[in-house]
C-alpha cells in the first residue's frame, strides 16, 4: 500500500469530481452540536482585551492544561496542547524514534492510515502485527514482533478502524512489551469517550516512563476544525524534546480555540458526552441492521466511530470504491487503505457514526442509499461507509444521508510561545522504508474492514 499519498484525499478528490451528489461516508466529522458552553466561551473571547489575541504559551494555555491534568490525574507539567491528535501522534512518534535506540515503528494491521503515513514520512522501518478477526490485539503477538530494533509501538483504543477496545490487562501487557525492548508505547485514545463496552483502560493507568498518551477534543466535543489535542509525556527528557519540536514546527496552537475548550470543560456536564456516545451507538446499530439486510459481513465495534464491512462479492481496493461512487453515489474507504490484511479480506471501512455536514443541494436519504446498496448486492463492490447525523427521524445511519458531495478545505493554525485476550496469530509484516518496502507476504488474518476517520 502506498502510504506516501494521503488515502482519504484520494477518495474525496475522486468524489468531488463526480457528476452526481455523493454520500460521504469517508470522513469522521461529527454533525451534532458542540457543548453550549463552548459557544459561550467563543463569545466571551471575542470581547477580550487585545493582549488575549496574541501568542498563547507554546505548551498551551494554563487553564486548559490544568483541566486536562485534573481529568487525567497527571501533573500539569506533563501536558502539551497540540494541533489536534495528529500533531500529538507525530510528536510522540518522532521523539520516540529520536530518543530510543531502535529504528522501527510497530503498528497494528488493520492500521489507521495516518500512522503508516507518518512512519513513512519519518523514514522509519515499519513492522505490522495482524489483529484478530474482530480487531482484538494479542499482546503476545506484539511481544513476538518487538525487538531491539523497535523504537516505537503505536496502539489506538478504541480503535480506528476495527472498533476494538483494549482492556486494562491488555494495556499493562503492551506497556510491558515496550519496557522489555526499551521502546516507547504511544497510546492514541482520541475515542476514549466512545467506549460502548465499558472495558476501556488508558495507558496512563500503568506507571511507566515508556508510555505516552495522545488525545483530542475533535470528536469528544464535535469540533474537528478547532484542532485542539494534547499529549501527556511524564518523562522529562522526552517531554522537552516534544516541546522543542512543537515550538519549531507550529510555534503554538489557536488561543481562542483553547480558551473555548477550557471554558467548555469547566461548564459541560457528563450528560453531554453520554448523549454523544448514545447517538453514535444508535447510528452504528441502525447501520449494521442495514448491513444485515443485504447480507454483508461486518465487525460490531466496541468503541469508536467505525464499522468494518464486507459487502457480498465486493473488492477491498480503490477501484471498487471508485465504482461505488460512480454507480451508487456512495464514497467509502477501501480496506486496502488500512493494510494488507484488510485488502485481502475484500473489506472496506464504514463510518456509520458521526461525520459530516451536507451541501445545500443534498437531497439523498438513507432510504436511497439502502436501495442503492441492495441494487449493488453481488456487483462486486466493497466500501467503507460513514454515518452522519440526520435530523430526519426516518434516517437510518445519521451521517450518510445528510452528506452529499463535500469540499475539503485546509485551515491554518496559530502560533504560540513558551510557558512555564484472545489468542491471535503472530503474522508479522516488516517493511523497510529505506529499501522501498521490500515486503514479506503473510497469511490473511482479518477479512473484515471498517470505516476511517480524519482527526
Amino acid at each position: 500500500m502506498d502510504y506516501e499519498t494521503p488515502q482519504f484525499y484520494r477518495v474525496m478528490q475522486y468524489a468531488a469530481r463526480a457528476d452526481r451528489d455523493v454520500v460521504d461516508m469517508v470522513s469522521g466529522s461529527p454533525d451534532w452540536d458542540p457543548p453550549a458552553a463552548l459557544r459561550d466561551g467563543l463569545r466571551a473571547y471575542a470581547d477580550a482585551d487585545p493582549e488575549a489575541f496574541q501568542y498563547p504559551p507554546s505548551a498551551g494555555i494554563r487553564p486548559l492544561r490544568k483541566a486536562i491534568a485534573r481529568r487525567r490525574d497527571v501533573p500539569v507539567e506533563s501536558v502539551i496542547v497540540t494541533n489536534g491528535a495528529g500533531e500529538a501522534n507525530h510528536l510522540a512518534m518522532a521523539c520516540g524514534l529520536a530518543q530510543y535506540s531502535g529504528e522501527e515503528i510497530l503498528l497494528v494491521d488493520p492500521v489507521y492510515p495516518y500512522y503508516a503515513g507518518r512512519a513513512n514520512f519519518l523514514d522509519a522501518e515499519t513492522t505490522y502485527v495482524t489483529a484478530g478477526p474482530t480487531g482484538e490485539l494479542n499482546p503476545e503477538a506484539v511481544r513476538a514482533a518487538a525487538s531491539e530494533d523497535t523504537a516505537v509501538v503505536v496502539v489506538n483504543s478504541p480503535n480506528n478502524p476495527t472498533g476494538a477496545v483494549y482492556d486494562a490487562a491488555t494495556m499493562r501487557e503492551l506497556v510491558d512489551v515496550a519496557e522489555s525492548v526499551d521502546a516507547l508505547l504511544v497510546s492514541d485514545e482520541v475515542y476514549d469517550h466512545f467506549d460502548y463496552s465499558g472495558r476501556f483502560s488508558s495507558a496512563l493507568a500503568v506507571d511507566s516512563p515508556n508510555r505516552v498518551v495522545t488525545d483530542a477534543y475533535s470528536k469528544t466535543m464535535a469540533i474537528t476544525g478547532f484542532r485542539v489535542g494534547y499529549t501527556i509525556i511524564e518523562d522529562e527528557a522526552l517531554r522537552e524534546a516534544a516541546r522543542t519540536r512543537h515550538m519549531l514546527g507550529t510555534v503554538t496552537g489557536s488561543r481562542p480555540a483553547q480558551y473555548a475548550v477550557a471554558h467548555a470543560l469547566a461548564a459541560t456536564t457528563p450528560e453531554y458526552y453520554a448523549a454523544s456516545r448514545r447517538r453514535v451507538r444508535e447510528r452504528i446499530d441502525r447501520f449494521t441492521d442495514g448491513l444485515d439486510d443485504i447480507g454483508a459481513a461486518y465487525t460490531d465495534p466496541d468503541g469508536g466511530f467505525y464499522v468494518m464491512a464486507q459487502l457480498p462479492d465486493v473488492g477491498g481496493d480503490f477501484e471498487a470504491v471508485y465504482e461505488l461512487i460512480d454507480e451508487a453515489g456512495v464514497a467509502g474507504m477501501p480496506g486496502a487503505a488500512s493494510g494488507r490484511a484488510s485488502a485481502r479480506g475484500s473489506g472496506s471501512r464504514c463510518v456509520p457514526t458521526g461525520s459530516g455536514r451536507r451541501s445545500t443541494d443534498c437531497g439523498r436519504t438513507w432510504g436511497e442509499f439502502d436501495r442503492k446498496l441492495r441494487v449493488q448486492e453481488g456487483a462486486g463492490r466493497t466500501t467503507e461507509y460513514g454515518v452522519r447525523q440526520s435530523h430526519d427521524a426516518r434516517s437510518v445511519s445519521g451521517t450518510g444521508r445528510r452528506q452529499c458531495r463535500r469540499r475539503v478545505a485546509d485551515t491554518d493554525g496559530i502560533h504560540d510561545d513558551a510557558d512555564d485476550g484472545r489468542t491471535v496469530g503472530t503474522d508479522i509484516r516488516r517493511d523497510s522504508a529505506r529499501s522501498r518496502r521490500q515486503t514479506r507476504r503473510v497469511p490473511r488474518a482479518l477479512g473484515l474492514i471498517t470505516n476511517g476517520r480524519s482527526r
